[in-house]
């Protein structure tokens, strides 16, 4: 059984396919550095998952950030990812059940880090909320 929260991550990652210029890298939770061939590319992960049990049912309703980390190279990194975040951004709000796994989705911000190196790159990263409320005693099942 897979808890709500692998099922919700796995569903952005399907739903980033075909997003503008980025094919098929895109990758979850990678923690090894990217090739430049293998780049643009987009990382999909989870930052936190914050949780509030509802004392009148038992249920617990849960809040997780999830960021979604733009890699690019070129002279100007956050002009080269542009296309690539109003793709990614149009894709993850089209569907803010995360088929039926959420309740919402919520854009939260956007963050750069630009770096120099033999030709610049830059880190984008777009986070975003996702509500979703499993039953107390079972992080796979919703009440």
């Amino acid at each position: 059984m897979t808890t709500r929260r692998e099922s919700i991550l796995a569903r952005i990652r399907t739903n980033l396919t075909d997003t503008t210029g980025v094919g098929t890298r895109i990758y979850r939770s990678r923690v090894e550095p990217l090739a430049r061939g293998e780049l643009p590319a987009l990382v999909v992960e989870p930052i936190n998952d914050v949780c509030v049990q509802l004392t009148s049912a038992p249920t617990l309703d849960w809040s997780l950030t999830v960021r979604v980390a733009v890699i690019v190279r070129g002279n100007i990194p956050d002009q080269v990812a542009d296309p690539i975040i109003e793709s990614l951004h149009a894709k993850i709000m089209a569907d803010l059940t995360c088929n039926g796994f959420a309740y919402d989705v919520q854009p939260t911000g956007v963050s750069f880090d630009l770096q120099e190196a033999d030709q610049p790159s830059g880190v984008i990263s777009c986070d975003f909320v996702v509500k979703y409320r499993t039953r107390v005693a079972n992080l796979a099942q919703s009440p």
